[in-house]
């Protein structure tokens, strides 16, 4: 037993926790536990929880379905809630393997894990930031926005700022970061920022975001959704992601010499970015709703571009602080609120790491609103579509052989195959409009 479990097992009795949950999710990003006592967590540590893998969406065949959670003592965090009730909780994410072993190739965690080892033998840390919007609304049959707020705005009502300051405190006291949260641009509508920190630690933490968002919201009594665009007439959610790499403490984006003081590491990155977009659309928006965001959302990016403070590319370089080296990134704005945050970075990161190790020429910034342009202007200016449905988006992460090497084959031929039956589904409803404009042809 190592010293990091020993910590835990000290913590855990010292604290008096009741519960341990071990949380992992599925390949689309659904949180899954499993809840057990104290008396099981020295066990757990030395030879993992079985569990049956062929019931989890993508994991393993019937025929392989002993699976096993391997706790991560590194993310242990008490939960902040039934601390009054004597029911003190904690929770660990999990690594999952077979009974040899030897990882799981599906588990999400493990494809990310894969791309930043990919990093680390370049001699890279990934690290990552995120701006997550969600809504806050009425309830599940009455979903009405709770407020008729805009952009940072305060509030009318105290229950948007209350619920927000409810919600950064639980994170604060699981040890998650934020810096910044206000209202967006549309009514309940919110944003919270958490604070950077290595790419599967801030995966593991939007995991947890999300968990203690709708926990409170639901204490609250009312409905936190990160679904992509809940609304026709309002703006959809996004999950803009800041993103760098470091050699040891030095940021490798950085260039004092540079315009923008970009490195040509990071036009690489960016480049590889560019190069990959249309391939790795899937996984950053991985749903039908997604979108209808990046169709009718506001500065949503529609076109593979880069620009300078341009938010209507779908890679901006912010210019805040530009000598400062820390504090150079890159900002993705195609990633929605609803992705699995797991293989979203992990397509982020391989497509920049190509970029970098192809040595991908960067092209010239966008100057215009790309959004505002309709499909003919964009081709006319040499801007490459996004795909702008789940279908063309699947079609084009079907025909790539970067992506299937990305996401090992697994992963990539099961998640074609539950993909494909989303949109089948999508495309079998007959919806409200098509009645109202058709029934009487």
């Amino acid at each position: 037993m190592n010293s990091q479990q020993e910590n835990v097992l000290r913590e855990v009795e010292e604290r008096d926790i009741r519960f341990i949950r071990l949380w992992f999710t599925d390949l689309f990003g659904s949180l899954k536990t499993v809840m057990m006592s104290p008396a099981e967590l020295e066990g757990a540590f030395e030879e993992g929880v079985g569990f049956d893998g062929s019931s989890i969406e993508g994991f393993s065949r019937v025929a392989e379905s002993d699976t096993l959670l391997l706790p991560d003592p590194s993310t242990y965090q008490a939960l902040p809630f039934d601390v009054d009730d004597d029911l003190q909780t904690a929770r660990m994410f999990c690594d999952i393997s077979m009974p040899d072993g030897e990882p799981l190739y599906a588990d999400p965690r493990q494809v990310l894990r894969r791309t930043l080892t990919k990093a680390a033998d370049a001699g890279f840390e990934c690290v990552a930031s995120p701006e997550i919007e969600f809504y806050v609304l009425t309830s599940p049959d009455d979903p009405r926005p709770v407020d008729d707020g805009g952009y940072f705005d305060q509030a009318k009502q105290n229950a948007a700022p209350r619920f927000r300051r409810q919600s950064i405190s639980a994170l604060e006291y699981m040890g998650i970061q934020t810096e910044f949260s206000h209202h967006e641009g549309s009514p309940g509508q919110q944003e919270i920022d958490l604070r950077v920190t290595d790419a599967l630690t801030m995966a593991d933490n939007i995991i947890t975001f999300r968990y203690i968002v709708k926990t409170v919201a639901e204490a609250s009594g009312v409905l936190a959704t990160f679904m992509p665009k809940p609304f026709r007439e309002h703006n959809g959610s996004a999950m803009h992601t800041h993103v760098s790499l470091f050699e040891g403490d030095s940021n490798a984006f950085h260039d004092p010499d540079d315009e923008y003081a970009l490195s040509a590491t990071a036009r690489h990155f960016i480049a590889g970015i560019i190069e990959h977009a249309p391939e790795i659309s899937a996984v950053t928006n991985q749903w039908v709703n997604s979108y209808k965001r990046l169709q009718f959302g506001s500065e949503a990016p529609t076109a593979a571009t880069w620009g300078v403070s341009n938010s209507s590319a779908m890679v901006r370089v912010p210019t805040y602080r530009l000598n400062k080296a820390a504090s150079r990134r890159v900002e993705v704005r195609t990633i929605d609120s609803a992705a699995n945050p797991y293989l979203a970075y992990a397509v982020i990161f391989a497509a920049g790491l190509k970029g970098i190790e192809n040595e991908y020429e960067l092209g010239d910034p966008a100057v215009d609103d790309v959004f505002a342009l309709t499909r003919r202007e964009r081709r006319a200016m040499g801007y490459r579509d996004l795909p702008g449905s789940l279908d063309a988006a699947l079609r084009q992460l079907e025909s790539s052989e970067f992506m299937a090497e990305v996401l090992g084959e697994q992963v990539f031929d099961f998640y074609l195959r539950s993909k494909w039956d989303e949109w089948r589904r999508y495309e079998d409803q007959i919806t409200p409009w098509e009645l109202e404009s058709n029934l009487n042809l």
